[in-house]
């Protein structure tokens, strides 16, 4: 009986403690924090830097494809000669043009390498064009949410589970009047 007490007094307690807990120091640790969006893509498709940048990046990862698909062509020729005549080749013929062609397809995949690798040429130079556009993107989304009070701002463009958000709170066009588009 006097557990059964003890446990009503403790009940007792806590139905009045929590919603007074909840309602008095609850406000106070989630204050009122401000958010906004902003659509990436539609940001950068009005920055005609962006558009020169994305159109000069594709011109040169044409030119630098076919200089890869050149090398790639050299070597299936090589190839298809080599079957056309292997039979009338001597060992040491044979192992010349297996050679051959061996070092005109590694020529292709460094060549491929050096363009398209993860440090090659084509990241390279899309870094240097792109870099300096993000980060004048990103100093007037700075200055903003610094002028507005905002403590987070989401890009709603990279589909990072944004399921709603309000066109009151997408500040992209003041992004672009700040840049100055």
């Amino acid at each position: 009986m006097n557990k059964e007490h003890f446990r009503n007094k403790v009940m007792g307690l806590v139905k009045w403690v929590l919603p007074f807990y909840l309602l008095t120091f609850l406000p106070l640790s989630v204050s009122a924090q401000k958010f906004a969006l902003i659509d990436m893509e539609y940001i950068l498709k009005n920055i005609p830097a962006y558009e020169r940048a994305n159109e000069q990046l594709s011109q040169v990862s044409k030119q630098w494809q076919a200089e890869v698909d050149a090398l790639t062509t050299e070597a299936q020729t090589l190839y298809k000669n080599y079957q056309n005549e292997v039979v009338f080749l001597s060992k040491e013929q044979k192992k010349q043009r297996q050679d051959a062609i061996v070092e005109k397809e590694k020529q292709a995949a460094d060549l491929k390498k050096q363009y398209f690798g993860p440090e090659g040429e084509l990241f390279k130079k899309r870094t240097a064009l792109m870099s300096p556009i993000q980060e004048e993107i990103y100093n007037a989304v700075k200055d903003i949410a610094d002028l507005r009070g905002y403590q987070l701002v989401l890009d709603r463009a990279s589909d990072v589970g944004i399921i709603f958000g309000s066109p009151k709170i997408d500040i992209s066009s003041e992004i672009l009047r700040k840049l100055g588009y």
